[in-house]
C-alpha cells in the first residue's frame, strides 16, 4: 500500500467514524505515544470533527502518561510502556479524564531501533475503551518502516474504533 492509498484509507476510516459518532451524540478521544498524535491529526481532518472530537494526549514519556492519564507507575516498571496493562490504562484514563464516549490508545516501539527479542521492532498495544466497562486491546507486529509501522496504527486504531462505535 502506497503512501497516499493509506491517506485516503485514513480519510474514509475517518469520515465514517465520524458518520457513527455524530449518528449516535458520541465523542472520542486518543491517547497516543508511538503515532505521535497520527490519530487525532487524521480525526481532525475531517470537516465537522469538532462536533465528535474531544481531545487527544500525546503522552510520550512515561512520566506523561502517569501524571496526565492515571497510569499507574508500578505497571510502567513491571510490564513497561508497550504493553496490554499500560495501554489499557491509557485508554481508560482517555476516556474519563475527557468525559468522550470513546478512547483509543496506542504504544509501541515504531522503531527503526528500541525493539527487542519480546518486543521487536513493529510492536503496537492499542486498546479502545468505550461505553460503560468496554475495554478492549491487541498487540500487532506490523512490518515496514517507522513511518509505515505508525500509519499502520492509525488505521488498526480507526478501524477498531468504528467497531466499537457500531456495536
Amino acid at each position: 500500500m502506497t503512501s497516499k492509498d493509506t491517506e485516503l484509507t485514513r480519510l474514509h476510516l475517518t469520515r465514517e467514524l465520524g458518520a457513527c459518532l455524530a449518528e449516535k451524540g458520541w465523542r472520542v478521544s486518543t491517547a497516543e505515544s508511538c503515532t505521535g498524535g497520527l490519530i487525532g491529526a487524521a480525526i481532525t481532518e475531517v470537516p465537522g470533527s469538532s462536533g465528535w472530537f474531544e481531545m487527544g494526549w500525546l503522552t510520550y514519556s512515561n512520566s506523561a502518561k502517569v501524571k496526565l492519564l492515571g497510569v499507574q507507575q508500578t505497571a510502567l516498571d513491571e510490564h513497561g510502556a508497550v504493553s496490554r496493562v499500560v495501554v489499557e490504562q491509557m485508554a481508560e484514563g482517555a476516556r474519563v479524564h475527557s468525559g468522550a464516549d470513546l478512547a483509543v490508545a496506542v504504544s509501541g516501539i515504531a522503531g527503526p531501533d528500541g525493539g527487542s527479542r519480546d518486543k521487536p521492532v513493529g510492536t503496537v498495544w492499542l486498546a479502545w475503551a468505550g461505553p460503560g466497562d468496554k475495554l478492549v486491546s491487541e498487540c500487532y507486529v506490523y512490518q515496514g518502516d517507522r513511518q509505515q509501522v505508525r500509519a499502520q496504527a492509525c488505521v488498526t486504531a480507526l478501524q477498531e474504533l468504528i467497531k466499537l462505535c457500531k456495536h
